[in-house]
């Protein structure tokens, strides 16, 4: 999976100010204190436990910007499952203070991926025997969450909207101050180009019956049953997609989708993933 998802500008942009944020005033003191200029070394991020990987174009990005002469080698592709043990992920080379001063913030970046992917990868093969596709949420890590999105489709699911003006997702809040399910639907469908889809969310069978005979592109079912989400799709027979959100875990995950449902949502995908965990580690001749 190619890293052409960002624009090189912004990636640049925010592997900077984490840089900035981790340098601070005078720079990596340890490392200029106890290594000497000139000397060189070769490190090797090696993945511990089994996972999918994901964000070694934002890690070499890192080293690229402290120092261009470090080199850096990808040894597998992002989205790879890999099996841990110490699996050797990426190859760095060049002067030592470069890539002990680059190290912490690349394996932020990677741990933090990585993990998001192998938790997605997990929720995607729980409902590979369906046809509802995974996707994530706006719940993620201020200033975090286009590498957020991204580790989510490297562990094989999709994306929802990235912010708040690429999509209409008119929530029990819209409905409750516009004054009803129809009022927000006419208004939002007056206002969206053609190329922007509307989306509301439900919480009964009554509601989704005004969206039915009102129109929409998406349907968002919000924590219902499983028995109701089953008669949602009955009773929506294809006319529009279907998305189930609330209470979506490696528990639920696999009975949601089975409803027949298009798409099952989850902030848990960003929110609460663990770390992968991996470690660069010095190579000693």
């Amino acid at each position: 999976m190619s890293m052409t998802f960002f624009n090189p500008i912004y990636l640049d942009n925010a592997v900077r100010a984490a840089l900035d944020e981790d340098l601070g005033r005078a720079g990596d003191i340890t490392t200029l204190a106890t290594i000497p200029q000139g000397r060189t070394a070769t490190a090797v991020f090696a993945v511990r436990k089994p996972g999918v990987v994901a964000g070694l174009p934002v890690a070499e990005a890192t080293f690229r910007i402290i120092d261009p002469s470090v080199k850096f080698e990808a040894l597998v592709e992002d989205g790879t499952s890999v099996a841990g043990n110490r699996t050797p992920v990426a190859r760095v080379s060049g002067d030592a203070r470069s890539i002990l001063t680059a190290e912490r913030v690349a394996l932020n970046y990677l741990t933090r991926l990585s993990g998001i992917a192998t938790l997605t990868a997990k929720y995607v093969a729980l409902v590979s025997h369906t046809n509802a596709k995974i996707c994530c949420t706006r719940k993620t890590t201020p200033g975090f969450r286009a590498f957020e999105k991204y580790a989510v489709r490297c562990g094989g699911a999709m994306n929802h909207r990235f912010g708040l003006d690429d999509a209409f997702l008119i929530k029990d809040n819209h409905i409750a101050v516009a004054g009803g399910i129809r009022q927000a639907l006419r208004a939002a469908k007056a206002a969206a180009g053609h190329l922007v889809k509307v989306e509301i969310e439900v919480d009964t069978l009554d509601q989704l019956r005004e969206v039915i005979e009102e129109g929409a592109d998406v349907c968002l079912l919000d924590n219902m049953s499983v028995e109701m989400m089953a008669e949602a799709v009955k009773m929506v027979a294809g006319r529009m997609k279907l998305e189930a959100s609330g209470g979506v875990n490696e528990a639920t995950v696999k009975a949601i989708a089975e409803t027949g449902v298009d798409l099952v949502s989850s902030g848990s995908l960003t929110h609460s993933a663990p770390i992968l965990d991996l470690g660069l580690d010095i190579e000693i001749a």
